[in-house]
C-alpha cells in the first residue's frame, strides 16, 4: 500500500541511480510527480520520461542519468518564505551552489533558486544533487 506517490517516485529514481540502472519505473502517476519529473529533466538529472498505460493508472518510465548522487523527499513538507531558502539549502544540500531543492508554489513546481528569483515562497518537496 502506497501513501505518498512523490516519495515513492524519488526513492525509485534514487535506487535506480545507486544500482547503476538506466531506467526506473514509477507507479502510480500523478500531476505532481509529472511536474517534479519535468523539473528534474530541465536540471539534467534525468533524461526522457514517458507515460506507459497499464490499465491501472499508468507508470512513468524514466531514463536515469548517472549525475544523480542523492534524490530524496523532504518530510514533512515545510512551508517556506521566499527569504528562508538559504537556511533549508544549508540543511539539505552538501555545498552552496550544488544541487537544488524542489518547491511547490502558487506558480507551480520549481527549484528553490527559481522561486527566490520569482520572489515566491512555497512548500518543500524534495532535493536532488
Amino acid at each position: 500500500m502506497q501513501h505518498d506517490t512523490l516519495s515513492d517516485a524519488l526513492s525509485s529514481i534514487n535506487n535506480a541511480a545507486r544500482q547503476g540502472k538506466t531506467h526506473a519505473m514509477i507507479s502510480p502517476t500523478s500531476n505532481l510527480v509529472k511536474n517534479v519529473l519535468i523539473q528534474l529533466q530541465q536540471l539534467g538529472y534525468i533524461g526522457v520520461f514517458e507515460l506507459v498505460e497499464d490499465g491501472q493508472g499508468g507508470k512513468f518510465k524514466v531514463e536515469v542519468k548517472p549525475q544523480i548522487n542523492e534524490c530524496q523527499p523532504i518530510k514533512p513538507n515545510f512551508a517556506v518564505g521566499n527569504d528562508e531558502f538559504e537556511k533549508w539549502a544549508k540543511r539539505y544540500l552538501p555545498a552552496q551552489g550544488f544541487g537544488e531543492i524542489l518547491v511547490t508554489t502558487s506558480q507551480g513546481v520549481m527549484t528553490h533558486s527559481k522561486a527566490r528569483e520569482e520572489d515566491v515562497g512555497g512548500k518543500l518537496l524534495g532535493y536532488v544533487y
